[in-house]
């Protein structure tokens, strides 16, 4: 009896923790290396092990294009969707390619110098991309503009842009995070973590940096002033992000981790608002979720997409 009764309020209190989700869509059964939401929720991209690299508009549950990037068999390791979500990029280890979603156009293909870890693209269709050798190419297609960006030592885990495409925030193995003018490649602040950092982010405005370390660092620096403003009140002793954005007017941050869990925190604060955990199919054989991507959409939902090939949504 006193099992039993254990056993329901061990799942009573699960279910507090963890509600589930209103809504839960399957984008794709196969394995998934990397996938994007829009800012506002509507368009997921996806990049699959043998169909390419789809793009869903989740408002009407259509599946809008199927890009394929080089060599089907290369595999791309990265996605990334514009603020505005006009343009989409994916990363390849080789190479890097740019969409327009209204479309479903090509707009460019490149090569890359030496293998690519992350990419970032902004509402001009400027795009970023960390490299493996510590190196980042800062790409303006539109203007025909390269920059190479030499500032970091090790492998470029990170990389992120503001909206208008004039800022870069770069995040290495070297422990550096660097803000710098990605129009010039010149260096504005350097911020040192205790660790690698493993994920940074913009907001869209370009006035904030949000840096996490391979530990349990998560802190948000103002971009004027170079100045750290406070950190996420984190108590584990390791806590890392695969997915950040500042959502509601910068006044709250929308994380994913690579355990399942997608969590909202005040940003002034730092302090947790409410956590969600991400569902796994019923017949995977992984037990494991990454969220790739986060977002929030205007009826106040929360969105994730993860590894599994789901789209969930849950009411703030």
């Amino acid at each position: 009896m006193k099992k039993n009764l254990l056993l329901v309020i061990c799942t009573i209190f699960l279910t507090a923790c963890h509600p589930k989700a209103e809504d839960i869509s399957v984008l794709t059964t196969e394995p998934s290396y990397s996938a994007s939401l829009s800012s506002n929720g509507q368009f997921a991209l996806v990049a699959t092990q043998s169909s390419g690299v789809q793009c869903w508009d989740l408002s009407t549950h259509t599946l809008k294009y199927q890009w394929i990037h080089g060599d089907i068999n290369t595999g791309v390791t990265g996605t990334a969707i514009s603020p505005n979500g006009l343009f989409a990029a994916s990363l390849s280890r080789d190479s890097v390619a740019m969409w327009r979603i209204a479309d479903g156009k090509s707009l460019g293909w490149w090569s890359l110098p030496s293998s690519g870890e992350s990419v970032a693209v902004a509402d001009n269709g400027a795009l970023l991309i960390g490299l493996n050798d510590g190196s980042v190419m800062s790409l303006n297609a539109a203007q025909s503009a390269l920059i190479k960006f030499l500032g970091h030592k090790d492998r470029v885990n990170s990389v992120a842009l503001s909206a208008d495409g004039r800022l870069a925030l770069t995040g290495s193995n070297d422990m550096l995070a660097i803000l710098w003018q990605a129009q010039t490649g010149q260096p504005l602040h350097t911020w040192t973590l205790g660790s690698r950092i493993t994920k940074v982010a913009l907001n869209d405005s370009g006035t904030l940096s949000f840096t996490n370390g391979s530990t349990n660092e998560a802190k948000i620096w103002d971009n004027t002033s170079g100045k750290l403003l406070n950190q996420l009140d984190i108590t584990r002793r390791q806590m890392n992000f695969s997915a950040v954005r500042f959502i509601k007017q910068d006044s709250q941050i929308l994380t994913g981790t690579p355990a399942r869990e997608v969590i909202l925190w005040q940003r002034d604060s730092g302090k947790e608002i409410e956590k969600w955990q991400v569902a796994l199919t019923k017949n995977s054989q992984n037990r494991g979720a990454v969220v790739y991507s986060v977002a929030i959409r205007d009826t106040n939902k929360v969105v994730s997409i993860s590894s599994q090939g789901l789209v969930e949504t849950w009411q703030q």
